[in-house]
């Protein structure tokens, strides 16, 4: 056992002892090869069923590093380009406007298109052709191209519907043919999970809530996030539980393992296992910044390359970042640093409010892979 794999498992061990986190992985590779595969926990305390590096997390938004990757794979095969109007594959997305919004807009958050209809439901997700419909059918916020806010739920249908439409296939197929199965994860990573393999996943739960600060408004405030999409659909242990959830395309979300993700991002930049997903030119293009500014939906500052953000958690400041990756709520996080050819990816079952579990770990691998 190396010194590095020793030191995240006994990190990981002691955040479960000390009840901060119930279940979690962390995989790390560099150079194409595995370097950390370490659990620690339960994926279910009703049973008491271990995690195991093979156990799927509902990982929310991190899986939109797996849709942007799917859609790259396509672009490495000529059968999409970025530039491409995406009215140009799916005529129904010109309405109001956005005749000339490009996928590259729709891959950094540019499009203009953030908010699903605030009367969607959690079966309503499920819908993949009446959410396209609605997505399509939407007025922009702004005009596409101009300004960035994060698409959270909008994305997935959109670069979903763009892979539909380009090879005729649902995108949680092509995700298996194209990139999990090729990677030897066909079982540890998903959009939409057959039922008969719900069983084997993490069963997520809310951390405490902290306390509100002193002085709160009686009523939230007028931002544009909260006409982004209903509170009924923000992600909550209940909602990333739910059955239907689960074997849903909802690609702005996946269903993954750690080691799934590490291998994947991986693979962006090298060989893993006689894999390379696309090639080391496109591996530029798409980890360089495409869009930057201040989020329009959130408010904070914001890059994005060609389906990932730019740069390592707290580091706007960087004037030459190298990591790209996402986030999802809850606390879980990939990314590659293509500096270094390390891929890190963790995952957790307690929704927590923070990344300070990722952040903790992230830093002390990259920390003793630098020194």
């Amino acid at each position: 056992m190396s010194d590095l794999q020793r030191d995240v498992q006994a990190a990981i061990d002691e955040l479960v002892e000390k009840g901060v986190e119930r279940g979690l992985q962390v995989a790390v590779y560099l150079g194409g090869e595995p370097v950390v595969d370490a659990v620690a926990g339960l994926a279910d305390p009703a049973t008491g069923r271990a995690v195991t590096p093979e156990t799927p997390f509902y990982n929310y938004s991190v899986g939109k590093g797996a849709t942007a990757t799917v859609l790259h794979v396509l672009a490495e095969r000529g059968l999409i380009g970025y530039d491409t109007p995406i009215a140009e594959v799916w005529p129904e997305f010109a309405a109001h406007g956005k005749d000339r919004a490009t996928v590259r807009m729709a891959l950094d958050h540019s499009v203009g298109v953030p908010g699903i209809p605030l009367t969607t439901t959690a079966e309503d997700l499920c819908d993949w052709e009446a959410m396209c419909a609605a997505v399509a059918a939407a007025e922009p916020w702004w005009e596409p191209g101009t300004a960035i806010g994060y698409h959270a739920y909008s994305f997935g249908y959109i670069v979903g519907e763009i892979v539909r439409r380009v090879t005729g296939r649902k995108i949680s197929e092509v995700l298996l043919d194209e990139v999990a199965g090729p990677l030897g994860v066909p079982g540890e990573l998903y959009f939409g999970m057959p039922a008969d393999q719900h069983h084997r996943l993490a069963v997520l739960e809310d951390a405490p809530s902290p306390e509100p600060p002193e002085g709160l408004p009686a009523e939230l405030p007028d931002l544009p996030m909260f006409k982004a999409a209903p509170m009924s659909v923000m992600p909550t242990a209940a909602f990333g539980n739910r059955p239907d959830i689960l074997a849903a395309d909802i690609p702005a979300g996946g269903k993954m393992s750690a080691r799934a993700m590490a291998r994947l991002y991986s693979a962006l930049m090298t060989e893993v296992g006689g894999v390379r997903l696309i090639s080391p030119e496109r591996l530029r293009r798409i980890s360089a910044i495409s869009s930057e500014g201040v989020d329009a939906v959130f408010g904070n500052p914001m890059r994005w390359g060609l389906g990932y953000g730019i740069g390592h958690p707290g580091a706007f400041a960087d004037p030459d970042p190298t990591t790209f990756g996402v986030s999802g709520a809850g606390g879980s996080t990939a990314y590659a640093d293509t500096k270094t050819g390390m891929a890190f990816a963790l995952t957790k079952n307690v929704l927590s409010t923070d990344f300070t579990t990722a952040t903790t770990i992230s830093d002390l691998v990259r920390r003793e892979l630098a020194g």
